[in-house]
């Protein structure tokens, strides 16, 4: 039985059916569905439409429809066009005509809409714990190799050497800046279009802000016709998701590179890589490469949604449908990926030898040109210089450390026997001590500061 079938003479064509409906999908917002219900019902009964006797008929069969979900016992049948119908349909067999009444004053316009909210705030929280959990492994990790030098890059080239830890924690605080993001997209989540109907509001007194409250949600959307249609907190959501995704591109595409084996800077455990179905000796850097790969993914549901939603006309339209396949895939993708990265970091294995062994001392070029400015020489004189002395150093084969004294001094008279105390990589390291920076007591206040925001 259809919810809607009144004024038709003729049923909806198979293909139409097979074409609309979504109880293939949205059959997972069935807690979200019955506890929305179970509010409204008690609304009903606040406002005089049911009596007490028939809210707790209601309450009672849809706490079994639940656990009829819960136990994977509910039945869909041919009729369910999506999780709404289902539920009304089972709450009808298990408790008879009242069941009809639940429905008083509500369209699943703001039905679907409070359904979505609910489920995806409770999914958020989850997500955000997966993001704390990631960010505890990635300090973790750093805290143990606050030792460990390794060349830092720009454009992919040798730029200046860097403490590992520091370059770990670069994607900790990308993750923190994520956490805050997605706070602002549940705020804006948490908002009850339940009794707004199908677009003009309810016609019985239904205690708007009562529901809310009883829901959880922090506040009302203040136009019907608005709350029904809005969907900016899916692609708010999918834009913080897309966001994510990118972060976590962006720490796969490091791993990868450098676990090859021509850097062999770090080495993913094998629960976390695979074989070649031709090449025996191939440990594959999968999770990682998947983990890149599913950025382009998310993003296009990001765009889809936009699209979906570019020029619809006002209210409820069949098309905000398609939202929740895209919500849904994101929600599942980033559920999987979250602890995979988490467990990935958590097991790499750091070759502080093979790190080391890459750094070039002409990395220390920029040391150079700092030494020359402490001389008194302007920084862009000074970069000038220091490149005639890289330049040099190539030219010769030799290494900045091994070019002579007289060779630096030929670039300029300044040059002296102490330019050699700072071609020392820990040294260039232990300089860039300001809040933010690669020393070893600036990273360790970073990890002070991001535990303390773990704790918080």
């Amino acid at each position: 039985m259809t919810l809607w079938g009144g004024r038709f003479e003729t049923e909806t064509s198979e293909r139409l059916r097979r074409f609309g409906d979504s109880i293939s999908f949205d059959s997972r917002l069935y807690a979200a569905d019955v506890r929305g219900s179970i509010a409204y019902a008690s609304a009903l009964e606040r406002a005089g439409v049911i009596t007490a006797q028939e809210l707790q008929q209601l309450v009672d069969g849809l706490d079994q429809v639940l656990g009829e979900f819960e136990r994977d016992t509910f039945e869909v049948q041919p009729g369910d066009e999506d999780i709404h119908t289902a539920v009304e349909r089972r709450l009808g067999e298990l408790i008879g005509p009242v069941a009809g009444k639940l429905h008083t004053g509500r369209s699943r316009n703001d039905q679907v809409a409070t359904d979505l909210r609910l489920y995806l705030l409770d999914v958020m929280t989850a997500l955000e714990q997966a993001l704390v959990e990631l960010q505890a492994a990635i300090v973790t990790k750093a805290e143990a190799h606050l030792d460990v030098l390794m060349p830092g890059y720009t454009h992919l080239q040798q730029a200046q050497p860097v403490l590992f830890g520091h370059w770990l924690m670069s994607y900790f605080w990308k993750l923190q800046r994520d956490r805050d993001r997605l706070s602002g997209v549940a705020e804006r989540c948490s908002v009850s279009p339940l009794g707004a109907g199908a677009l003009a509001g309810n016609p019985f007194p239904i205690d708007r802000g009562a529901l809310a409250a009883e829901l959880g949600f922090a506040a009302v959307a203040q136009n019907s016709i608005d709350a029904v249609s809005d969907r900016d907190y899916v692609v708010e959501f999918l834009s913080w998701a897309a966001l994510v995704q990118v972060h976590l591109s962006g720490l796969a595409e490091d791993l990868i590179i450098w676990s090859s084996r021509e850097f062999g800077f770090v080495q993913l455990d094998e629960a976390y890589t695979t074989g070649s179905s031709l090449m025996p000796q191939k440990r594959n850097p999968d999770s990682l490469e998947l983990m890149r790969a599913k950025s382009g993914r998310i993003a296009g549901h990001l765009l889809g949604t936009l699209t979906t939603l570019k020029g619809l006309p006002s209210a409820y339209n069949k098309d905000l449908q398609e939202d929740k396949e895209a919500l849904f895939d994101t929600l599942d993708t980033l559920a999987l990926e979250l602890p995979l990265a988490t467990a990935a970091i958590g097991t790499l294995q750091v070759n502080a030898q093979r790190m080391a062994a890459a750094l070039d001392d002409a990395m220390l070029a920029t040391e150079l040109a700092d030494y020359l400015v402490r001389k008194g020489i302007p920084f862009r004189q000074s970069h000038h210089l220091a490149g005639q002395a890289v330049r040099k150093a190539e030219t010769t084969g030799v290494s900045l450390q091994a070019l002579d004294l007289a060779e630096y001094a030929a670039i300029h008279p300044v040059f002296a026997a102490d330019l050699y105390d700072v071609l020392d990589v820990r040294q260039a390291v232990a300089a860039r001590d300001v809040e933010g920076g690669t020393a070893p007591a600036a990273v360790r206040l970073q990890i002070e500061r991001a535990r303390a925001l773990l704790a918080g």
